[in-house]
């Protein structure tokens, strides 16, 4: 073979293999926002891997055990919300905020019980680091904690003389401040608290316990819903479910933020940006934000680039990391608590 022939087979090839890469590509089918069908029940299992969980960027099948399933571990809910692990009592507490009570899923034998009702309507739970429960209860718009002999404390009910919304999630930072949000979706009707008039614009708080003051982080989302730190807890991620529809990033500066951007606005698949609104979420020890979002869950990366997906058959309201290695996600959905584990671990502590 000449070299003339030589080039031109060689420019023959690269053309038919790049045909044939396109042509793959082209081929591949676009993701649905629909699960597969399959028995809830587990009496009929699922082969492997799970096609619902479903890595949209290559980073993020480093994450995916191939051999796992999405379990269902308990229906019944009406709307699911707030999942905290308990790592001493080995269990897992959620909120079914209209049915004024929180769950309890006991890890050791995988019974539910009913842990709290009524529970103010209560919504985002968390634990500090002392293992002392924090719950946001629209229903007496206030930040509690349930204290070890049974009592509760009153952690926030009013800024400047004026009530609260309705707290919607809740957060610990190291340094034992508690921070939370308060949107107005627990007072615009009776369903998941008591309709009532608003007296403050929703925002972002800190409480300081040390000093005992209350102070207002920001006031710029319309619906500042989930909340969570960054590993390292220098950013702080919040999820604006209002008109912004974008998980935005906070730096964080000792009790105060900074430098507020937009991270993130997630989509359903095949539909555009802003039509996937985060709700609940928690990030994992490398930085990813995993976010209850349509249809399921969705995982960010710390870029801020929508990586993974986890579909489910109901919407998802927030997550959760717990088990022994804390590698174990949790799932409130509408009437149900799903979980899957993942090679991820949660940071933080509940």
């Amino acid at each position: 073979m000449n070299r003339r022939t030589f080039l031109a087979t060689t420019l023959v090839w690269r053309a038919t293999a790049s045909a044939v890469a396109a042509s793959a590509q082209a081929a591949q089918p676009p993701i649905s926002p629909n699960p597969t069908d399959r028995d809830w029940s587990g009496q009929n299992p699922v082969r492997y891997p799970d096609p619902d969980i479903i890595a949209v960027d290559n980073r993020f099948r480093r994450y995916i055990i191939g051999n796992t399933p999405i379990r269902r571990l308990h229906t019944g809910t009406l709307w699911a919300e707030g999942p905290a692990w308990n790592g001493v009592g080995r269990y897992l507490v959620w909120s079914d905020i209209p049915n004024n009570a929180q769950m309890r899923y006991i890890e050791d034998d995988a019974r539910v019980t009913v842990f709290r009702n009524p529970s103010g309507n209560s919504n985002g739970n968390t634990f500090d680091y002392e293992g002392r429960q924090l719950s946001c209860e629209h229903g007496n718009r206030r930040v509690v904690r349930y204290e070890p002999n049974g009592t509760t404390t009153v952690i926030a009910s009013t800024f400047q003389g004026k009530r609260l919304n309705s707290p919607n999630d809740v957060v610990v930072h190291p340094d034992g401040s508690i921070w939370f949000t308060d949107p107005i979706y627990g007072i615009r009707a009776n369903y998941e608290g008591f309709k009532a008039e608003s007296e403050t614009k929703p925002g972002v708080y800190r409480f300081d316990p040390k000093s005992g003051q209350l102070a207002l982080i920001t006031d710029e989302m319309s619906g500042p819903n989930g909340l969570c730190f960054s590993p390292d807890q220098k950013i702080l991620y919040v999820a604006d479910t209002g008109t912004g529809r974008e998980i935005r990033a906070y730096d964080v500066d000792g009790g105060r933020v900074r430098n507020g951007r937009r991270h993130a606005q997630l989509a359903i698949p095949g539909s555009p940006p802003g039509s996937a609104g985060a709700d609940g979420m928690r990030c994992d020890t490398d930085g990813n934000l995993w976010a209850g979002a349509r249809p399921g869950v969705q995982i960010i990366a710390p870029d801020g680039v929508a990586i993974g997906l986890i579909r489910l058959p109901e919407n998802c309201a927030n997550v959760c990391f717990g088990g022994a290695k804390r590698n174990r996600l949790f799932m409130t959905a509408s009437q149900s608590l799903y979980a899957v584990y993942v090679e991820a671990q949660g940071a933080g502590i509940a």
